[in-house]
């Protein structure tokens, strides 16, 4: 709210000035757009934050099962718990695209609400599991449902908002992860506290009560969406005529593509476009490194805390406070990124932070516990400050609401393979030290970086040839509606670096 209110102060009497589809052109004030931005906001952001929350709560809260007892009752010996991990992730990277590309068709007011509805009910079933199989039958439905949740928020954010707003808004909804493993860590606590009740053919105490306890409670916030979340700019009624027309028509200036492309199908041509773009697969590989740290902290938190000395319950209470400044720093690092126009020298330097928080986990030895959940904390929040940036980098280059539909779930399904990586880095063998699993994360921290370094001087290489006006015989002899279609080929087109 106090940055709009800055740009209120600076561009109150500024206006913006955009041609609309019949010739004619279109002006609105600053003013009015901050207006009709803080609606959408209003709607859209607390919503996106409290399901990807609740999307992180009951994937993740199997790590707080795991040492609440449901290893002894379920015989998670070996690497058993770790292949239940894997098998999420298999269906989960599976399902992303074809997720999004139904999501394109039904329109993102009643897709996303019945996936937290659905993924909901699963974490609810796995409460009753008897036997390792139902667990692996759980976990993998459970991807099936949760593969098409970040994908379809990152789209659906992106048809409401501009490019150099959009890192703030995403970062704002995936900082649901963060606050997921603070809030879980908490729950998982109480909920494992409430004396065994039910059935005395299933019983539920304990790590039961976390999985029950929390999907009943994503089951009723899922009903939100439906009754406020807006299809489109142009559909959204809470809005005035005049504001749905600016939410529309500064969305297609900003793309440089039709004003509402909502309900129309995604082709063949559109695929293509997304998964061979230079810039979706640069920010794609950067996700995947990124994912390797983002699930491997988690999953294994608290097992990387018990392996310090502390009991289970300590161990989930001291999970809260390094997620909570991730949280944090995330948010912070997402409002320069927007406020300055860049995300590469951002991701760069919050890659930098991780990597310190690693080297110092591999460096300090057993027993020097202040040390290491000291750097667990510089660990995560380099870690979450990267994580969601990458995406809406990769977001913010694509060009035409189809192609950004694809663009989206593309980059976080070939990401989320780094999260099937990081099932493995921390593996019983390493215990308590860790070293391989910590040196993995590293490595991969240190990619990352390289391909964001990479990915900024690209973005300003091209960006100096379009100024120059070496793409603009990409227009030669093309109808107005080819130019369109040519996104973020087209000359007028600018990277973000």
């Amino acid at each position: 709210m106090e940055q709009q209110e800055k740009e209120l102060e600076l561009a109150v009497s500024q206006k913006e000035t955009v041609d609309v589809n019949n010739g004619g052109v279109m002006e609105w004030t600053k003013e009015e757009e901050l207006k009709m931005r803080w609606k959408l906001d209003r709607r859209i952001v607390p919503l996106s934050f409290l399901f990807y929350m609740l999307c992180f709560v009951d994937r993740t809260n199997i790590g707080n099962a795991r040492i609440s007892g449901m290893a002894e009752d379920l015989n998670l010996s070996g690497y058993r718990f770790n292949i239940a991990l894997t098998v999420f992730y298999i269906s989960y990277i599976l399902v992303e695209i074809p997720s999004n590309m139904l999501l394109k068709i039904i329109g993102g007011r009643y897709y996303i609400p019945t996936l937290v509805f659905l993924f909901g009910t699963i974490s609810v079933a796995t409460a009753f599991v008897q036997n390792y199989a139902g667990l692996i039958a759980c976990r993998f439905f459970l991807g099936l449902v949760e593969g098409g949740v970040a994908p379809a928020i990152v789209y659906y954010m992106s048809i409401f908002y501009r490019r150099t707003e959009l890192a703030f808004r995403v970062t704002m909804f995936i900082t649901g992860a963060s606050m997921a493993g603070a809030f879980g860590g908490l729950l998982a606590t109480a909920l494992t506290l409430i004396p065994r009740w039910g059935a005395s053919s299933a019983p539920l105490h304990t790590w039961r009560n976390i999985f029950f306890f929390e999907g009943l409670v994503t089951m009723l916030v899922a009903s939100l969406g439906v009754c406020f979340l807006p299809d489109s700019p142009s559909t959204a009624r809470f809005l005035s005529d005049r504001h749905r027309t600016i939410a529309s028509r500064r969305i297609a200036d900003e793309y440089k593509e039709e004003s509402d492309e909502s309900g129309k199908g995604v082709r063949a041509r559109h695929v293509k476009k997304a998964v061979m773009s230079v810039s979706t697969n640069l920010s794609a590989l950067m996700f995947f490194f990124l994912s390797v740290n983002l699930s491997s902290i988690s999953l294994f938190l608290p097992t990387i805390l018990r392996a310090l000395g502390y009991s289970a319950v300590q161990a989930q209470l001291r999970s809260v406070a390094p997620y909570v400044s991730a949280c944090v720093v995330s948010i912070f690092v997402s409002w320069c990124s927007d406020r300055f126009r860049r995300r590469g020298v951002f991701i760069a330097s919050a890659t930098l932070l991780g990597t310190a928080g690693y080297g110092v986990l591999i460096g300090t030895d057993t027993g020097q516990n202040a040390a290491k959940y000291a750097a667990v904390f510089v660990a995560a929040m380099g870690v979450f400050a990267a994580g969601p940036a990458s995406v809406s980098w990769g977001v913010n280059n694509a060009a035409g609401a189809s192609v950004r539909s694809v663009t989206s779930a593309y980059i976080i399904s070939l990401g989320n393979c780094g999260s099937v990586v990081a099932t493995w880095t921390y593996l019983p063998e390493s215990a308590p030290r860790y070293t391989l699993g910590h040196a993995l994360n590293l490595g991969a921290l240190a990619c990352a970086f390289l391909l964001a370094v990479s990915a900024v001087a690209y973005y300003r290489w091209e960006n100096k040839k379009r100024d120059r006006g070496e793409r603009d015989h990409r227009l030669t002899g093309l109808t107005d509606q080819q130019q369109k279609d040519l996104g973020s080929s087209h000359p007028e087109f600018r990277y973000i670096p």
